[in-house]
């Protein structure tokens, strides 16, 4: 068998297909493993590439892997598809990925530690909570509809006004659906102690990463995209410009351009979902205080209200401030007002 170059691992819960190539991009490998066997099969080969799909657990079997010596890179999907042959099916996949790894232009995600999964992780499981929370107060205000009474507007006039409609002997409320409601309050007050729980977490966790502090020094970027900017991205490095890493966020216009015709959109919406949320919810905190404020910020920001309108500003300072947590990653100093290069 001639020295392999690079391997494909299409990743599964139990079963793994292989599939490797050597310097002339001729299958050397390719064979199925069960789960527990994969990294002794992985184990057996030269130093080589190994190139898998970004999913579920992919990170952890690039951390066993690299243990190993090998070079690991994990891409998203949509760069493998294009070089998929014939039907999808596991062995097709493991090829194709084989292919994509190779290629010079395909983008590769940075391998995380067990600590930026584990503050992930927190930041997943408190958006759940989040989500939990809103779906528990709509079926209140759904269930509580039928009876003719109508919650107040808001998550918080909607909870201030639960305790007094439960507590409302004249609402003609049935006595088991008074019950029943009241059970759902209190698993809505059990989800807000949950949720400060894991804000009194993150608050704990950003003082403690000097990366976290430095970003948290730029107006509009609180502890939780602080947290969640260090914990998703490795090293700013990864992106060349500022601008890059603004698209990956999702910040910059959608194009389509042909024939020499420049046609923008809207923003694309595309890559981390939750940093692009917290970044617009801390630009729109900015912008409700700068009224009173005489700084190149503020007044940028003022400007720009009144030219393109609350929401469009609100856009263009998240991706501004999206820019400059490249900046301070890069150059790992902290923001300053007015700063003149």
């Amino acid at each position: 068998m001639s020295l392999i170059k690079a391997i494909g691992i299409d990743l599964a819960k139990s079963v793994f297909s292989i599939h490797g190539v050597d310097s002339h991009d001729k299958c050397q490998l390719r064979k199925t493993v069960k789960r527990n066997k994969l990294l002794a099969e992985v184990a057996k080969l030269p130093a080589c590439i190994i190139g898998m799909e970004a999913c579920s657990g992919a990170h952890y079997w690039a951390r066993e892997f690299t243990k190993l010596g090998h070079e690991v890179r994990i891409m998203a999907s949509k760069f493998v598809i294009p070089y998929r042959q014939n039907e999808k099916n596991d062995a097709n996949d493991a090829e194709a990925i084989c292919e994509a790894v190779s290629r010079p232009k395909t983008r590769f995600v940075t391998i995380k530690s067990d600590e930026q999964q584990a503050v992930l992780c927190l930041h997943r499981i408190r958006q759940g909570a989040i989500k939990d929370r809103t779906a528990l107060i709509n079926r209140l205000r759904g269930l509580l509809a039928e009876f003719g009474i109508v919650m107040p507007k808001g998550r918080y006039p909607a909870q201030h006004a639960i305790s007094g409609i439960l507590e409302d002997g004249e609402n003609n409320l049935p006595m088991l659906a008074r019950e029943l409601l009241s059970d759902l309050w209190q698993d809505i007050k059990a989800l807000n102690q949950q949720i400060l729980k894991h804000d009194r977490k993150l608050y704990q966790l950003a003082n403690q990463m000097n990366a976290a502090r430095r970003l948290m020094t730029i107006p509009g970027v609180g502890e939780i995209t602080a947290t969640a900017v260090v914990a998703t991205v490795s090293d700013a490095k990864d992106f060349d410009t500022s601008r890059a890493f603004s698209a990956w966020i999702g910040l910059v216009p959608r194009q389509y351009t042909t024939g020499g015709q420049v046609k923008l959109g809207r923003i694309s919406k595309r890559g981390e979902k939750h940093i692009r949320t917290s970044l617009i919810h801390g630009a729109r905190a900015v912008m409700a205080n700068c009224k009173n404020k005489t700084d190149r910020t503020s007044l940028w920001v003022k400007d720009l209200i009144e030219r393109r309108g609350f929401k469009r500003a609100t856009v263009a300072l998240a991706a501004k401030n999206a820019r400059l947590i490249w900046a301070l990653l890069r150059s790992k100093n902290e923001y300053q007002i007015d700063y003149v290069k």
